[in-house]
């Protein structure tokens, strides 16, 4: 048997809609994608929201965004911005590119998400942000992050790439802060291949945003007509206002994403009966006596879950390697709980970004935690019992 990350995505109509925009000859970002945005907004329950080309670069956008001179109250060079030691890369790297300095802090294992003691213990004068990443469709108590980010003036960003979907206290991750972020990679809660969205609150960030996803043009935004008045020896065609790059999606990719979005909430319940029916099948075999744990959401936390995190008992950690490399044999595709404690990467070597701080329950997270799929069809009780009793298999390998 195989199990993989996620089996086949897409369906047919998926596949089809992205055809039509194949057939038209119009592949660039146009109606699809600004349809899309609108439709996106309304269902995410989000003000304002762009599609961009990845995940990635949403996450980049909105901290350009907010680091740009003319968003007021800008963040400044050298702001101290807190996130999780356990972070995808680009969490991390978009604050480092633009002269932001990174402060990490530790998670709770309860949650895989930032310690929020941790984080007030790393809060100075200097800081000025707060990078929230939702770990395989859970979060902190966000009633408490926002309440620290009022109180002390913080920006925050969501980095909801992995958490499309879930709530806190009702309310939809990734509407908490002044920007959220959303992947639609392959194996995420929604997927159109690559693909990615940015939400805000206000129409100003919002047009700051479109501005900077193309090149930093003034076409289609809000500061046009005041810059054509004031340049008109310029083809007002061409007038570049601001900084920017180009991270526009497809229509091809809008037309996917649109048509999965549809299906989001069958999906989330999918995924959610697959896990239970994963844990299940591991507590109920006979040859359970505790060797995992697995996360429990607290009651105001509504998972749209992303993948299975597993943490392996502390007597039997040092399996992990070698219980990995079983799995692998029998097909059973495993994942670190996002990168493991980031600390450790070569990189932050590399850009000088090492602490003396210990991140204890990140680092417990990195040995003993990896994560499995869960799919959005539905799994087969022979499927379950096939991954259960290979994982079982920890005590004989």
């Amino acid at each position: 048997m195989k199990y993989p990350l996620l089996e086949n995505a897409f369906s047919k109509q998926d596949l089809q809609k992205g055809i039509n925009v194949l057939k038209t000859g119009r592949l660039t970002i146009s109606k699809i994608t600004h349809k899309f945005e609108k439709t996106f907004a309304k269902g995410n329950e989000s003000n304002f929201a762009l599609m961009c080309n990845s995940g990635s670069s949403a996450n980049l956008l909105m901290v350009a965004a907010a680091c740009n001179p003319l968003r007021k109250n800008s963040l400044k060079t050298g702001d101290e911005v807190i996130l999780p030691a356990i972070c995808w890369s680009t969490s991390l790297w978009p604050l480092v590119q633009h002269g932001l300095r990174p402060v990490f802090v530790d998670i709770d294992v309860k949650t895989l998400n930032m310690n929020i003691e941790d984080l007030k213990n790393k809060i100075t004068k200097k800081t000025k942000a707060i990078m929230c990443v939702h770990i395989l469709g859970i979060s902190t108590n966000m009633s408490e992050i926002l309440s620290i980010c009022k109180k002390k003036k913080l920006t925050l960003f969501e980095d909801t790439c992995e958490s499309l979907g879930s709530k806190f206290n009702k309310k939809k991750l990734g509407n908490f802060g002044d920007f959220g972020s959303y992947s639609f990679y392959y194996s995420h809660q929604i997927t159109s291949g690559e693909g990615g969205m940015v939400v805000c609150k206000n129409k100003d960030d919002y047009e700051l945003l479109k501005c900077l996803r193309s090149h930093g043009w003034s076409r289609n935004t809000k500061f046009h007509n005041y810059y054509k008045k004031r340049y008109k020896s310029l083809n007002e065609k061409f007038l570049f206002i601001n900084s920017g790059y180009n991270l526009r999606p497809l229509d091809v990719t809008a037309a996917i994403a649109n048509n999965q979005y549809k299906r989001l909430n069958l999906f989330m319940k999918i995924r959610s009966e697959n896990r239970k029916l994963i844990i299940n099948s591991i507590i109920e075999n006979k040859k359970w006596n505790n060797q995992f744990d697995f996360i429990k959401p607290e009651k105001k936390m509504s998972p749209s879950w992303f993948g299975l995190p597993i943490l392996i008992n502390e007597k039997l950690k040092n399996k992990k390697t070698t219980l990995l490399r079983f799995l692998d044999k029998k097909m059973i595709e495993n994942r670190p709980i996002v990168s493991g404690n980031f600390l450790n990467q070569p990189a932050i070597k590399l850009y000088k970004l090492n602490t003396k701080n210990k991140f204890y329950n990140s680092q417990l997270v990195e040995e003993s935690g990896f994560f499995i799929g869960l799919h959005t069809k539905k799994i087969t009780t022979k499927m379950a019992n096939y991954i259960a009793t290979n994982l079982l298999k920890i005590d004989e390998i």
